[in-house]
């Protein structure tokens, strides 16, 4: 008995994942993902009892809490089953599966996520959290482990023919046939969203709420490009309304992951490194259309929240913070009169709590009841300030410490476009630095890439994910620097990835690579779930090297993507936002400049690329060896003697060359006269 209420047969002391350390201590006898664990249930002819979550898991706590470390639910669990531990973030080709395997047998999803299947890694029961008994209706593991485990020995045909079942549907896959995109599919997509659009609070549908911030570009892409109010109002109201909730922290800056209500007033208190990437480069997206300052600034403070609280040394940056402090979801955001008298003062915290509705009983800061929402922050800075160091020195907050490739390669293209954007270096500095840790040290001497890199260590073999959005971020970054290293660098990494994960065959690319381990199915996933799809991110990565480039590999394997993408998107275009964005690269072609120099490159130049909506490619006499080899279309610009010389583009024809900035403002302003 003393082994089985101990941590002693627990192999999770072994991992690097913060994730399985939390649950180093359980009393369950915990295999890591690998073939040791599938070996031993064969060996001693055992189902398996899989649990995939996070972290920062507000649910994946309580299960933790109340289940792992409950001595009932391990001797069960040890003596009946082989148990399997697995971290969502590093290993989102499993969770992928199985999630999906959870919606087949149940119709929902969400994590912690508890699936029990056979050795062979075939799903016959699934569920989320699970109390460690039968309560209010609610299954117990006791309760469900002895009744699959009397299964097991009387009536094992019946579970693994569920098993099977499982498989073979998510082995039904029928892929789409690829169409040309046309402008008819995204505003589709612009209506189904309407239909669904929250137009007193923003948002689409009802409580949770989640911000979606994939949604809120593309709404904001298409609305500049083919001049669409509606999706601009849409994208505008869940902009505004989103800040002024508390989904976003008024006092430290940065998004939690979700909103319990329809008002964006009680969040779900994660946050997460991907989210607050991409609702940056939202905000930074709007304030470049409307020139409104309040989206500058909640841009700002999600950055500089995301560069005090995440960055870590070396330059990449953690997964997320925690939803929970002591053991209580949002202890460490919770606030009270009292709290903010005791860190302000009377008199100063007087106001404060009346602009963000801080009562006696503990609350969320938001401003939601404040008509002057848009002022707060600066005539309230300094409160902020100490009030959010109060707030850090009353209740820790765990940080996952781990850096994923996708997600910095997210906070990268953020990063590169507040620096054109914003025009301030410290972002391009910290996206450089960003981009030269994954390069260092989540590339491997191959060219291929890690997924994962904590505590010195890189692992698990990078996945699509990871070679889309780092070659998305380092075009991003390009268009920023004009360093001609960046477009080389997405030049390999696209030509790696079409290597690695294409599909000849049918079109589209897998999630995992040829060659890596093989999961009960290898799949494709175009549809945006919480994170925007990793072949939609193909799609754009392709779309933007294709137009920066002119290289026809690049541009004949974009339109293949684009094609595939289009044909997956018909019957719900709403779901593939992402795709669609970069579909826009081709239904909406923007104008492109080639500048060409003797000189320098001047620093206006990444800035007037978003001012006027252009697609920059800088050559001079440093960069036209590189660039000129890497780019056909390049060869044909000529570096001038002295000066410099601007070629104003769209769809591959240019017009005439001007040679100073105020002929091209004025060739620019004369062709927008003209173009719808």
């Amino acid at each position: 008995m003393k082994e089985t209420l101990t941590a002693e047969g627990n192999r999770l002391r072994y991992e690097k994942s913060p994730y399985l350390l939390q649950h180093a201590e359980d009393p369950i006898h915990w295999w890591s993902w690998c073939p040791g664990a599938f070996r031993e249930a064969r060996q001693e002819d055992k189902p398996i009892f899989l649990s995939i979550g996070y972290s920062t898991c507000h649910w994946c706590h309580v299960m933790g809490r109340e289940t792992f470390r409950d001595p009932e639910v391990a001797e069960a669990l040890n003596r009946d089953f082989v148990c399997i531990k697995v971290d969502r973030e590093e290993r989102p080709d499993v969770d992928a599966v199985y999630m999906s395997a959870c919606q087949a047998l149940t119709g929902s999803g969400g994590w912690p996520l508890t699936i029990l299947m056979t050795p062979d890694q075939e799903p016959f029961w699934a569920g989320t959290y699970l109390p460690p008994r039968s309560r209010g209706g609610q299954l117990g593991v006791i309760q469900l482990t002895d009744e699959v485990a009397r299964l097991w020995h009387s009536d094992r045909q019946r579970l693994l023919e569920l098993g099977q079942e499982v498989v073979r549907h998510l082995t039904r896959y029928q892929p789409a046939p690829a169409v040309r995109p046309d402008r008819a599919l995204p505003r589709e997509a612009v209506l189904e969203m309407a239909r669904r659009f929250d137009r007193e609070n923003g948002g689409f549908g009802g409580a949770p709420k989640f911000p979606a911030a994939h949604e809120l570009i593309f709404l904001l892409e298409y609305a500049r490009r083919a001049g669409d109010g509606e999706a601009l109002g849409m994208a505008e109201t869940t902009l505004t309304q989103m800040a002024r909730g508390g989904i976003f922290d008024q006092l430290g800056g940065g998004f939690c992951r979700y909103s319990t209500d329809g008002k964006w007033r009680l969040p779900h208190f994660e946050k997460m490194l991907y989210d607050n990437a991409l609702l940056s480069y939202a905000y930074l997206e709007a304030y470049a259309q409307t020139g409104r300052p309040y989206y500058r600034e909640v841009a700002r403070r999600t950055l500089d929240y995301v560069l005090t609280e995440l960055r870590l040394p070396g330059g990449g940056f953690a997964c997320g913070q925690d939803a929970d402090s002591c053991g209580e979801e949002g202890k460490f955001y919770f606030l009270t009169r009292a709290d903010v008298e005791e860190a302000l003062g009377t008199e100063e915290a007087r106001p404060l709590c009346r602009r963000l509705s801080i009562g006696e009983r503990e609350s969320v800061p938001h401003l939601l009841g404040n008509p002057a929402y848009d002022r707060f922050w600066r005539e309230h800075a300094a409160s902020c300030r100490r009030l959010t160091a109060f707030r850090r020195q009353r209740w820790p907050l765990h940080r996952d410490d781990k850096v994923l490739t996708s997600w910095n390669a997210m906070m990268i293209a953020a990063l590169a476009k507040a620096d054109r954007v914003l025009g301030e270096e410290r972002y391009l500095k910290a996206a450089q630095e960003a981009q030269l840790f994954l390069r260092v040290r989540l590339t491997r001497p191959d060219g291929r890439l890690w997924l994962r890199w904590r505590d010195q260590e890189p692992a698990v073999e990078g996945q699509l994910d990871d070679y889309a959005f780092y070659c998305w971020a380092l075009l991003e970054l390009y268009e920023a620097s004009f360093d001609p290293s960046l477009l080389q660098e997405a030049a390999g990494l696209a030509d790696r990835m079409t290597a690695l994960f294409w599909d000849e065959a049918e079109g589209g690319f897998y999630r995992t690579a040829a060659g890596s381990e093989r999961l009960i199915v290898r799949q494709k996933d175009s549809f945006d779930g919480g994170t925007p799809s990793g072949e939609a991110a193909a799609g754009l990565a392709l779309a933007k090297l294709a137009r920066l480039t002119g290289a026809e590999r690049f541009r004949n394997h974009a339109r293949r993507q684009l094609d595939w993408l289009a044909g997956e998107a018909v019957d719900y275009p709403a779901a593939h936002c992402f795709s669609l964005l970069a579909m826009l690269e081709e239904l909406y072609p923007s104008r492109e400049l080639v500048y060409v120099s003797a000189g320098r490159m001047p620093q206006w130049l990444a800035g007037a690329g978003e001012i006027y909506r252009l697609s920059v490619l800088v050559k001079t006499p440093e960069n036209e060896c590189a660039l000129d080899h890497l780019s056909p279309r390049a060869a044909g610009y000529p570096v001038p003697e002295e000066g410099e010389r601007f070629y104003l583009c769209r769809a591959g024809t240019c017009a005439p060359p001007v040679d100073t900035l105020e002929e091209l403002r004025q060739l620019v302003h004369g062709e927008l006269a003209g173009v719808r």
